[in-house]
């Protein structure tokens, strides 16, 4: 057996309570096959030693288990998991090496609407970590907020077209400013690292991996916003966030109120980049709204009234580093803070 210094029995600790909060707080409710999996993973040293051999960037959950998941891991249990996951790693090892957690979740849009809705219109839509541009279209998805406290009240708010075929549910809480009707759009674009094209077979087959086992009404909503994506094509930049958004915003048209937003982006930028974007962000002439974990974005983080414990598994919504909201992770639910 080999020994491990301090220093790297530390870093197997982390990675195995990585997995271990992954399971307990995102998967569990969620994906019971990631619940296992992440469970496993982490009281499994032989399984925490190899993803240890990745960048510290490369060991998240979402990304090693959507690179087993694109290579053909069947849904199983977990020891049937852990023989697929030993005989496959240098192929899974690689794909998480070259590949990037791109979720583009457009469900995260049900939980940025209520603010998007509250701005001057039309919208100038700019995204920061645009993946595929999926998310540039909320005002081309149907929307089904069940308010609780209300006998199970539920606001359906339609395109003008009529019933999307993306249709978003999502529970909310407080005294949330449900929209009686969509925005009006003028303009969307993006940037990415490594833009995504719903065009491309091998793209769309990435973003699907990243689906979790047992979401399948997810998967429906990824398929049928990429065909809203394919028909109308946002303008998706490859770049650094920070390098770009000035530009970005400039080339908004005028007469338009300027959005810069994004869900689950900050948190994969070191703190000083993340520092950097916000300084940037909030000198230009936009709206900023973000949707990010509670300790992503360091003046937001402050000013929660709950501690980050009680929360987890939870992001923060804001609008000009105002935190307004607590949303899950993917778009389901919404519980909006006293004002």
């Amino acid at each position: 057996m080999v020994s491990l210094t301090p220093a790297e029995h530390d870093l197997v600790m982390d990675t195995a309570r990585r997995y271990r909060l992954f399971a307990e707080y995102e998967a569990h409710g969620n994906s019971p096959v990631y619940e296992q999996w992440c469970r496993g993973i982490a009281d499994d040293p032989a399984l925490i030693g190899l993803i240890d051999q990745l960048p510290l960037a490369k060991r998240q959950p979402n990304l090693v288990l959507g690179a087993a998941r694109y290579l053909g891991v069947p849904e199983s249990s977990f020891p049937e998991f852990r023989a697929w996951l030993l005989t496959h790693w240098e192929a899974v090892g690689a794909m998480a090496r070259t590949r990037s957690t791109q979720t583009n979740e457009c469900g995260r849009a049900a939980v940025l609407l209520p603010i998007l809705a509250s701005l001057q219109e039309p919208l100038s839509l700019i995204e920061v970590g645009a993946s595929a541009g999926l998310c540039l279209f909320p005002d081309r998805f149907s929307y089904r907020y069940t308010m609780t406290g209300q006998k199970g009240a539920v606001r359906e708010i339609d395109p003008q077209t009529g019933r999307s075929p993306v249709v978003l549910p999502c529970t909310v809480s407080g005294n949330a400013p449900l929209p009686t009707a969509l925005p009006e759009v003028a303009y969307r674009a993006g940037v990415d690292v490594n833009p995504l094209d719903p065009h491309s077979d091998d793209d769309m087959r990435w973003l699907e991996a990243l689906v979790w086992p047992g979401q399948d009404e997810r998967l429906r909503r990824l398929r049928s916003a990429a065909k809203i994506a394919r028909n109308e094509p946002p303008r998706v930049t490859t770049g650094d966030l920070t390098d770009t958004i000035t530009d970005l915003v400039c080339a908004a048209p005028p007469g338009t109120t300027v959005v810069v937003f994004g869900s689950a982006v900050l948190n994969y930028i070191d703190p000083a980049a993340r520092r950097t974007f916000e300084h940037t962000v909030r000198e230009l002439p936009c709206h900023w709204v973000s949707n990010e974990g509670a300790v992503v974005i360091e003046p937001v983080t402050t000013r929660l009234p709950k501690s980050v414990s009680e929360t987890r598994g939870q992001f923060v919504v804001t609008l000009d580093s105002t935190p307004l909201a607590y949303a899950g992770g993917h778009g389901q639910t919404l519980d909006w803070l006293a004002s």
